[in-house]
């Protein structure tokens, strides 16, 4: 089983992160940005990180592309593609990294959805959410690259079972 945990914009939090990272012993852990926390911070040691519009002081890179377990992961905080727009800009460049999934933050919104086969996933904020009221992030989770599980969790441990999105994403090859 592959998991993989992913959370962003936590705009300083830090006993939080370590929480999170601690209770799901992830194979990969994603920060998509907007930690406020300077790139040596202790708390994102296991993290693969990447810069947000809010990180000033930070050297994270603003993209990266992970492989875990067949699958590939695109990364970006999302304000350089302009996500409060438009996934469309994004869309582009997980094509040219052929990306299976992609993770971003910037907008605060919980959001999971299949485009064009490929999975993309904001898991909200776990300090500032919009449009929900629970701070959250995700984790997925496959045994076969075709059926990737996607579960949001609450900041503080428990899922999230009222968002409008389908938990079991399908790939077709």
């Amino acid at each position: 089983m592959h998991k993989v945990l992913i959370l962003s914009d936590s705009h300083g939090l830090t006993k939080e992160i370590e929480q999170i990272k601690i209770r799901h012993h992830a194979d990969l852990n994603i920060h998509c940005g907007d930690s406020e926390l300077p790139t040596d911070a202790p708390q994102l040691t296991a993290f693969t990180t990447v810069r947000g519009n809010c990180d000033w002081t930070a050297t994270f890179p603003h993209e990266e592309v992970i492989e875990v377990g067949g699958v590939r992961i695109f990364i970006s905080h999302g304000h350089l593609t302009q996500v409060k727009s438009t996934l469309m800009n994004l869309q582009y460049r997980a094509l040219e990294f052929d990306a299976d999934i992609v993770c971003f933050g910037h907008s605060h919104i919980a959001y999971a959805e299949m485009i064009d086969h490929c999975l993309f996933i904001n898991p909200g904020s776990i300090r500032f959410p919009n449009r929900i009221k629970e701070p959250s992030y995700v984790l997925l989770e496959w045994e076969s690259k075709a059926d990737i599980k996607a579960t949001f969790y609450h900041v503080n441990g428990e899922e999230i079972s009222t968002l409008p999105y389908e938990k079991i994403f399908k790939f077709c090859f």
